[in-house]
Formats: structure tokens, sequence, C-alpha cells
């Protein structure tokens, strides 16, 4: 393969490249040759803008990570609007798309990766899910404040119940992820007492 060949924005390229490759291979599938392949140039091109693998599984994941926060910014602002439910079965299917559950496998099985990106961001050895997390978890404070609902709900277990639960309910769904009726299921389940137990 020509190892002159230009690459517009060949950062972004990579990453588009890497995304495809575990969307359709997984994490084991994703390797240096793999998605130089996948993007089309010689694979020095990865080499030349990032020290090692590593350092661009790093980068990869904290810009996939970045992208989130749109996510969580619209959680949070519906916070007061709609049902508690709806908007938690929103939040969990756009955070829990395919890429981040593609994501988080290659996080918790390279450890080296891990360690990187604990230096780079707080919480970042569990990035996506620390994500996860904090959305959810702002946003379930912000409906307490509302008083939709009870203003002794357990935030801190919700989240984990929410966040694990929803990991797991996304997680080696053949052939797609679950569907949106299972999802609310899920999580009516979770709030019910929450809710139930909210002012009149």
């Amino acid at each position: 393969m020509p190892t002159g060949v230009h690459l517009r924005d060949a950062r972004q390229q990579l990453f588009d490249a890497a995304e495809r490759v575990l969307l359709r291979d997984g994490a084991n599938g994703l390797t240096s040759r793999s998605v130089t392949d996948e993007a089309g140039c010689a694979k020095g091109v990865l080499h030349r803008h990032f020290t090692d693998f590593d350092a661009f599984l790093t980068d990869l994941v904290l810009d996939r990570a970045t992208q989130l926060e749109t996510q969580a910014s619209s959680l949070r602002e519906s916070a007061g609007n709609g049902t508690v439910a709806d908007n938690l079965t929103s939040a969990l299917i756009s955070l829990f798309g395919p890429v981040p559950v593609a994501i988080i496998p290659l996080i918790t099985f390279r450890d080296e990766l891990r360690a990187r990106l604990r230096q780079a961001m707080p919480g970042g050895g569990i990035a996506i899910l620390a994500q996860a997390t904090t959305a959810i978890s702002a946003y379930l404070a912000a409906e307490r404040e509302l008083g939709r609902i009870a203003a002794d709900a357990d935030i801190d277990s919700l989240t984990l119940s929410l966040v694990g639960g929803g990991h797991l309910l996304f997680t080696d769904r053949d052939p797609g992820p679950p569907a949106t009726a299972v999802v609310h299921k899920f999580v009516t389940a979770v709030i019910a007492d929450a809710m139930q137990r909210r002012p009149a």
C-alpha cells in the first residue's frame, strides 16, 4: 500500500476506521494493522500521529467519551419534562449505543489502556461507563430537586442499578440492541420505589 496517500484529518479517519473494525470484528479484531487497512493507508500513518497503539486507543476512547457529553446534556435538560421513565429509557438507548458498548470490552481487557485513561481524566479507567454514570446521576439529582422522585431517593444506588443493569441489557445482543419496550420495563422496575414515594 503506498505510503504517500494523503489523509485529510488522518486522526479522525483512523478513529472512524477503528470504530468500524470494532463494530464488525469486536475488541479482539482491533489491531494497528486492521485499523490502517480499514482506513486504506500505510501502517506508518498511525505511528506518525501516535507514539504507539495504546496511545491511539486512549485518544480514540477519550474522543468517543467526549461525544457522549451531548447525550448527557440532553438528559440533564430533560429534567422536569416528559416522564422520568421515558427520559431514562431514551438516555440508556443513547448512552449504550453500538460504539460505546463495543468500546467497553476494549477498556476492560487492556490494562495499559485503562492505566492511560486514568492518567488522562478522573474516572478515566472506566471511561464511557463513567460518562453514563455522571449523566444519569446528575439527571436523577435534578429530578429529586424538582420533586419528581422521592426526596430520600438513594441517587448513587439508583445510578449504579441503571448503569450496571443497562450495560448488561445492551451487551451481547443478537441481532441488535434490546427493544425500547424492554429497556422501558427495566427502567420502570429500577425506579419504581423512588417514584411511588415521591411527593403527591
